[in-house]
């Protein structure tokens, strides 16, 4: 595990315990060892805080690409931080710049790491869960390890988009039992029934409205 990833579990992991109190349900569907999706839904960038500092496991994230490359002395720290953290880069052109963030946590999970998946691909516009994409199979698929269903409840309030500061609300985080992907793909279909699969399961932790169609990008979101 990173040594900053450490530090920061340490640090900002203490405080979102004694001032949030979030609640961990299904610890048990984790796996010990090996490597595994995190797959949950997206409500706000207070999602991958406190997936991160409520996990007991390192779990790998993205991070855009211009956290990466900015310059100056916030630049220096963004980047410092994101390699410190063990980020992927994640380009946000789109096509095949895209899918290099994909390639690039194949090695991660068949390394025994954890990978941290968003498969609506943005954040929840309305807290609805939307469909999911399949990119997220695929690389299950490749990569030979399951996918674990996350549920996340109350990060929107915690921290909505327009918020500058985080606010006290109750957070619950739901793990699932893992839905194995290994021999089950025989095809373009098989990847779509797998996950609708997955977002089944997170629908079922978390109590969202399902939406049969792909959210609607939201501009300076993840």
């Amino acid at each position: 595990m990173p040594l900053l990833y450490d530090l920061s579990k340490l640090t900002v992991g203490t405080v979102l315990r004694a001032g949030w109190r979030p609640r961990v349900e299904g610890l048990e569907h984790l796996p010990r060892r090996g490597g595994a999706i995190l797959a949950g839904n997206h409500l706000s960038v207070a999602d991958e805080v406190f997936l991160a500092c409520l996990t007991p496991r390192h779990v790998t994230f993205w991070a855009k690409s211009e956290y990466f490359t900015a310059r100056g002395p916030g630049g220096w720290v963004s980047r410092g931080i994101v390699a410190g953290m063990g980020a992927i880069r994640v380009e946000r052109a789109g096509g095949r710049a895209a899918l290099t963030a994909l390639d690039a946590a194949g090695p991660v999970l068949r390394g025994g790491g954890l990978v941290a998946i968003y498969p609506e691909g943005t954040r929840s516009p309305d807290g609805r869960l939307y469909r999911g994409r399949t990119g997220m199979t695929r690389l299950a698929r490749d990569a030979g390890v399951p996918i674990v269903p996350v549920g996340v409840l109350g990060t929107a309030e915690v921290l909505p988009v327009d918020a500058r500061l985080p606010r006290r609300h109750p957070v619950t985080l739901r793990f699932g039992p893992p839905i194995p992907v290994a021999g089950r793909i025989n095809g373009p279909r098989d990847i779509r029934v797998v996950t609708d699969e997955v977002m089944a399961a997170i629908q079922r932790l978390t109590g969202q409205e399902y939406v049969p169609r792909y959210a609607p990008p939201r501009a300076g979101t993840t």
